[in-house]
């Protein structure tokens, strides 16, 4: 446990590592090239989010590399059956759904990554680190090495809740920490029953594709229940139950 939280923990630092990487070019060319004060009040260029949250990725992905936990067993990276990746998405949808419901009774929690999502979705860079980037070095991880690591030292059935905790405490807005504690134990039982990070790469794609993908089609609506009749709504819970059950199901005999 102690090694999956330090990668956590790690991970912070990384994004910290970015911030002054981009303050130390963003500061200096706002003083010299645009002749802008330097002040207490003086707030990062807008492409600078998008920077950050690069740059955090890369040095994140890099430290990954060097020790070695991203190392390939013969399984982490090989793809899945056909069957096996379309039951994923099949379980992802309904399970993207069902989040989606719940995530309707916790309006009450803040939403500190609000400014920061409409800005990286205003760019296509800053939509490619959410989409792609993002979920690739979650990926790589939370899964190919947190929770490995907890698999050394746990049943996987602990393994699995634990790693979807951290997956979810490392969010840290607290709109987004209950949805991604869900999300990661599906993504974490993913890995655990494959050994492989490509059916949870997909999920994860998938997952933040559609948010990007609401959020500009519908800027004023926070869930995909404001969008359905209660009606409608009950319909889809109960489709989206039975499908995910059926889905999980036939996965377990991978």
């Amino acid at each position: 446990m102690k090694k999956a939280i330090l990668l956590v923990l790690l991970y912070f630092v990384m994004q910290i590592l970015a911030v002054v990487t981009v303050m130390l070019i963003d500061l200096p060319l706002q003083y010299f090239v645009y002749h802008r004060p330097i002040t207490a009040d003086t707030s990062l260029s807008p492409w600078t989010t998008v920077g950050i949250m690069l740059l955090g990725f890369v040095y994140m992905a890099i430290y990954l590399w060097r020790r070695r936990y991203l190392r390939n067993d013969g399984r982490i990276y090989k793809p899945t059956t056909l069957a096996f990746l379309g039951l994923t998405l099949v379980a992802g949808l309904s399970t993207i759904f069902i989040v989606d419901f719940l995530t309707s009774f916790l309006r009450f929690l803040p939403d500190i990554n609000a400014t920061t999502f409409d800005v990286l979705e205003s760019s296509a860079v800053g939509i490619l680190c959410v989409v792609v980037l993002g979920p690739v070095t979650e990926e790589l991880l939370f899964r190919g090495a947190i929770t490995r690591e907890l698999l050394r030292r746990y049943s996987p059935r602990a393994a699995i809740v634990w790693s979807g905790v951290l997956f979810g405490v490392a969010h840290i807005n607290p709109a987004q920490v209950v949805t991604a504690c869900l999300m990661g134990i599906l993504l974490a039982w993913l890995f655990v029953k494959t050994r492989s990070l490509l059916p949870g790469l997909l999920l994860h794609v998938v997952n933040n594709g559609l948010s990007v993908v609401l959020s500009a089609t519908y800027p004023d609506v926070e869930t995909l229940t404001d969008l359905l009749s209660p009606a409608w709504t009950a319909i889809l819970l109960v489709l989206s139950a039975a499908l995910l059950t059926l889905s999980l199901r036939l996965m377990s005999r991978y």
